[in-house]
């Protein structure tokens, strides 16, 4: 071996034995030497250009301190020294009743800010150093809207939610701005109407100057071109087998208020614009109901013993409903559906009757009816039929 590189070799390693020496890092343990964090949770949701503050106290035994700062990365260098944090990090740092602290801040906060924070501090003792584990690990997000659609029926109908790449504070409170107009609701999500010429942006409350892009795409269309839509119903064609259709309304959607029975039907809808008309598949629509008001009608306006005598009732109800008898409010054990027949009338039937009608919607009684039984033979005036009829 030559004497330059003996000399080398003996450099080489006094320069390692120092750079050794100067990355020991003391432990928590080590007699009294330590970093705690705030906010404890050591994870912070930042909006994109919003301010950051993190802090930390920090002890270690008597001696002089030289330097403290806040780094990223696997190399400990002072933010305050960095290119990419020039005139936006500052580093406070402040004893008050024994307990030393530092608080870094930084202002209009970038995706690129997202990192893990840590505090190191530096002592005249060899080997004083101490690099506070594990950090507080910053992510910073910007907000945007996010739309799903409620229903097929309705393509206007749609839920927005306030988003972001990380989970901000649970108490967070949002504002919301519709065609840049304020709204009244501060949960991060909400249901409504919009058409196409809507927009929609949202913010955190308190960081009303860091609000979401506009969102403005409700109603996606496989045309550039304007669709008129135009919305029929073929009702007619399931009651009277006709063909006929009537327009009932225009517009991408049909809303049917206060829906009736006779709003069943098949309906289907046409798009027309320049390029041609296209015609939708047929929804059916089957309207459920309870049954309907109703009376119990006679086959005959006298009645009279030894004739036959016919009861009826119906109740228009979706789906049909089924009937049962009653004969002065006592439940009959005879009887099918909707008809009540008596094939030969006696005097002992004479009473009030009525019937009920229920489905799974519903039920509901009938008027009552009251009949008296003649005899056959009268003389003069109707009498009352006795036993030796």
């Amino acid at each position: 071996m030559s004497i330059n590189q003996s000399i080398n070799q003996s450099i080489n390693q006094s320069i390692n034995q120092s750079i050794f020496v100067k990355e020991v890092v003391l432990s928590a343990d080590n007699n009294g030497w330590g970093v705690t964090y705030s906010p404890s949770r050591k994870f912070i949701c930042a909006l994109k250009g919003s301010t950051v503050e993190m802090k930390c106290e920090y002890r270690y035994p008597s001696t002089n301190l030289i330097e403290k700062f806040w780094f990223t990365g696997n190399y400990p260098v002072s933010l305050e020294t960095q290119e990419e944090y020039e005139g936006r990090v500052t580093n406070s740092c402040y004893e008050t009743m024994g307990k030393k602290s530092c608080t870094l801040r930084i202002t209009d906060v970038k995706e690129s800010d997202s990192a893990v924070y840590k505090f190191r501090f530096i002592t005249d003792l060899s080997g004083g150093r101490y690099i506070g584990e594990p950090g507080i690990r910053l992510s910073v997000t910007d907000l945007h809207v996010t739309v799903s659609d409620n229903s097929r029926f309705y393509p206007s109908s749609k839920t927005v939610k306030c988003s972001s790449s990380c989970l901000l504070p649970s108490q967070s409170t949002y504002v919301w701005y519709q065609n840049g107009q304020k709204i009244f609701y501060e949960d991060s999500t909400y249901s409504d109407y919009f058409d196409s010429k809507d927009s929609i942006s949202c913010a955190v409350k308190g960081h009303e100057d860091f609000p979401a892009p506009l969102k403005c795409d409700f109603i996606s269309t496989s045309s550039s071109k304007t669709a008129e839509s135009l919305f029929m119903a073929s009702s007619e064609i399931s009651k009277t087998k006709t063909s006929t259709l009537q327009p009932r309304s225009r517009g991408s959607e049909l809303l049917l208020n206060n829906i009736q029975s006779s709003d069943s039907g098949e309906y289907y809808c046409e798009a027309e614009n320049q390029l041609g008309k296209r015609r939708s598949t047929n929804l059916n629509v089957d309207v459920k109901y309870a049954p309907k008001p109703f009376v119990v009608s006679t086959s005959h306006k006298e009645v009279v013993e030894l004739n036959s005598l016919t009861l009826t009732c119906s109740s228009d109800a979706n789906p049909g409903p089924s009937y049962s008898w009653y004969k002065d409010n006592l439940m009959m054990l005879v009887g099918h559906g909707g008809v009540f027949h008596f094939p030969v009338v006696r005097s002992v039937d004479s009473g009030t009757y009525y019937c009920r009608a229920e489905n799974k919607y519903g039920r509901i009684n009938s008027s009552s009816v009251h009949i008296n039984v003649e005899c056959e033979y009268k003389i003069a005036t109707v009498i009352k039929c006795v036993p030796f009829c």
